[in-house]
């Protein structure tokens, strides 16, 4: 089978992406100081240019998405306040608990929709009461692109209102903001409104190789950064980061829709192959269903092809800068070879 002396095909997430060789100059080339004193100028110049390109009044950047979605909860919520949340969402699944254990904030977690929203009237009706009874209720938290499938503008609009309403804070976990922002065909701007507050990752398809911007009000990114400091994110000569991180916002974000053009491609192209399931990419992003006894067998054929998936009855697979078009018809025909 042919793949043994080739380059390993990565298609776990667009988390492995690896800097170009542009993206490395401008690291190496980055002008740097002491972050913490907020001397470092490569930083600023990112939190400046992420805060603008997203119309915020400030930012700061962050070693992780996590972290800073952690920074805007705490910077939001106080102890004993909750917060509003999909069951899928990464803040309450996947980020360790982070607002309860370091923030004593608890979440309320309502089920998405199929389309990854939560209806507005399961919102509305997790709004606690002024009662001593209840936590207070005090932020609403989406994420947008979630597995995948992209929040609609008129969607984000009515559940940002309905939260301002209520008297609720809002913020988004953007963790493929810029991916939503191209398939919905607008601006940054246009893709966050509503949100006082908005986690924008720079680690994924964006392609740099750390970090994550947390932009909103002055007054939030003052108290975001001084839990960042607590959290132990406050980082020295971070501008060889921010650089990166820079470059992929200036030069990278336009050809996010070739990563969405390859994964409709690689899926419209395994749907044909008998004995799998496979759902229709929005964005880079898509889900491969097979059957469970295959699995042993199919992950033997992809090691020993030098493809890695995130390997269940149920496959993620997502494309990348890293995944080019004969990529993916080399793991079309490994795919198509074994449940041929």
């Amino acid at each position: 089978m042919s793949g043994l002396n080739e380059q390993w095909l990565d298609l776990r997430s667009d988390t492995v992406t690896r800097p170009s060789a542009a993206m490395r100059a401008a690291m190496h080339a980055a002008d740097v100081g002491d972050d913490v004193y907020g001397d470092d100028p490569s930083v600023n110049q990112l939190q400046d240019y992420t805060a603008d390109l997203f119309g915020y009044e400030a930012a700061l950047f962050a070693p992780s998405g996590t972290q800073s979605n952690l920074l805007a909860l705490l910077a939001h919520c106080g102890r004993g306040d909750e917060y509003l949340v999909g069951q899928d969402a990464h803040t309450y699944r996947y980020e360790g608990g982070g607002a309860a254990v370091l923030g004593s904030i608890q979440p309320q977690p309502i089920s998405n929709q199929p389309d990854g929203s939560l209806a507005l009237t399961d919102i509305a009706a997790q709004i606690k009461p002024d009662d001593i009874h209840f936590a207070r209720t005090r932020l609403l938290a989406l994420e947008n692109t979630i597995g995948g499938k992209v929040l609609g503008l008129e969607y984000l609009q009515q559940a940002t209102a309905l939260a301002h309403e209520r008297g609720l804070a809002t913020h988004l976990d953007g963790a493929r903001i810029c991916n939503a922002a191209v398939k919905l065909g607008v601006s940054p701007r246009a893709a966050v409104a509503g949100f006082d507050s908005v986690s924008v990752c720079l680690s994924k398809g964006l392609g740099a190789p750390v970090g994550s911007v947390l932009c909103g009000s002055k007054p939030l990114i003052a108290e975001a950064k001084r839990w960042r400091k607590m959290l132990g994110g406050g980082m020295r000569q971070a501008g060889i980061l921010a650089a990166g991180g820079l470059y992929a916002l200036q030069h990278q974000y336009a050809r996010l829709a070739e990563d969405h053009e390859n994964a409709a491609y690689f899926a419209s192209e395994l749907a044909k192959v008998k004995g799998i399931t496979v759902s229709t990419p929005q964005t880079n992003i898509f889900y491969v269903d097979i059957p469970a006894d295959a699995c042993r067998g199919l992950n033997d054929v992809l090691q020993l092809t030098r493809i890695r998936v995130s390997m269940a009855p149920r496959l993620r697979i997502v494309t990348h800068m890293d995944t080019s078009r004969d990529d993916i018809e080399r793991a079309i025909t490994v795919f198509g070879d074994f449940f041929g």
